[in-house]
């Protein structure tokens, strides 16, 4: 069976010596190894999805250092185009590029306006013969613009006939409402359930701490859904933590931390010493690492108490003898006096 397992190259060589295998020694019927080859697929998926969650977060590393230290230039002198460069990752802003490019195919015209309430209609080229038509409106009080193809509200990012548009009212900045934070460059990444072999080992202590505040907090909530008044007791609880922590961490922020945009020497009080990179051989002077002194720890905490409880059994045995020894002295002076 090593043989078959470590000595077989391939997919077909392997069926085949398992095959044989099993003929071989009489065990086609054998119950445990027919699963047994069955979920070597399953095991094969696992490593594949391992390996393919590592090369998506080594891709998603690569892809942020890029989109902080390097910048694709605007297509067009659009100032929203330069809103959107400052604010998506290069992925993102290639697909609104895209749109800017597209702009240059359409015409607009201004069908009726009111109030601050404009209609649209934009016709886009898409061959020498053929027009599309669609009905962009703006409301300029809101400063919101909606276009009848609807790309916004499907991927999220403005079409080129709502950018014809506000070119046409030579509006320089979007609302925020059309720069979605999922995109941003600046997006915090949270905390996700979803654990892999290539985590860095920084975050495990921030995922441990995690985890222990989704167990207490599902004992609270359990208990607090009992009633509407414990869960408004809850609520306003949450309310005051949420403001507590806030304002720690706007003093922390304020004081202390740094982020890699506005760091620099003259802000920076102390230079922390670079990581320490393991050499390859033995040193030395070689310090116990943390796992042997835990052995070391428990191996004496495990003589300690064999040496206790070796002194009980003793102190035991030694309280029988002496219990035994007053009774037959008892029982001698008995027979003595009578």
């Amino acid at each position: 069976m090593s043989q078959v397992v470590w000595n077989s190259h391939s997919k077909d060589s392997f069926d085949r010596n398992w095959n044989d295998f099993l003929l071989n020694f009489g065990l086609a019927d054998n119950k445990w190894l027919s699963d047994l080859y069955e979920d070597r697929s399953l095991i094969q998926f696992v490593k594949q999805y391992d390996n393919c969650l590592g090369s998506r977060e080594q891709a998603e590393r690569e892809s942020d250092a890029a989109d902080f230290h390097t910048l694709i230039p605007c297509a067009t002198k659009s100032c929203i185009e330069a809103q959107f460069q400052d604010a998506y990752t290069h992925a993102k802003f290639r697909e609104v590029q895209a749109q800017f490019r597209g702009k240059a195919n359409c015409i607009t015209r201004l069908k009726n306006s009111a109030l601050g309430y404009s209609v649209y209609d934009v016709g886009e080229q898409v061959s020498s013969s053929i027009f599309n038509k669609f009905v962009v409106t703006y409301d300029s009080v809101a400063a919101e613009v909606k276009c009848q193809c609807l790309l916004f509200e499907s991927r999220g990012i403005l079409c080129r006939h709502a950018l014809s548009v506000l070119s046409f009212e030579q509006i320089s900045q979007v609302s925020p409402r059309y720069i979605l934070e999922r995109w941003s460059k600046k997006v915090k990444r949270r905390h996700t359930h979803i654990k892999s072999s290539h985590d860095e080992p920084l975050m495990e202590p921030r995922s441990k701490r995690f985890d222990q505040l989704v167990f207490r907090s599902q004992n609270i909530c359990e208990f607090a859904s009992e009633s509407k008044e414990l869960t408004a007791i809850l609520h306003r609880a949450y309310d005051n933590v949420m403001a507590e922590m806030e304002s720690l961490k706007a003093k922390r922020k304020g004081t202390s931390s740094l982020s890699h945009e506005d760091a620099n020497l003259e802000s920076v009080n102390e230079l922390q010493s670079p990581p320490r990179i393991r050499t390859r051989g033995r040193p030395k002077n070689r310090l116990g690492s943390k796992l042997e002194k835990q052995i070391a720890n428990a191996t004496k905490k495990k003589k300690t108490k064999v040496l206790s409880e070796v002194k009980v059994l003793f102190f035991k045995f030694v309280a029988i003898e002496f219990i035994f020894l007053v009774n037959s002295l008892g029982n001698v002076c008995v027979l003595y006096f009578r």
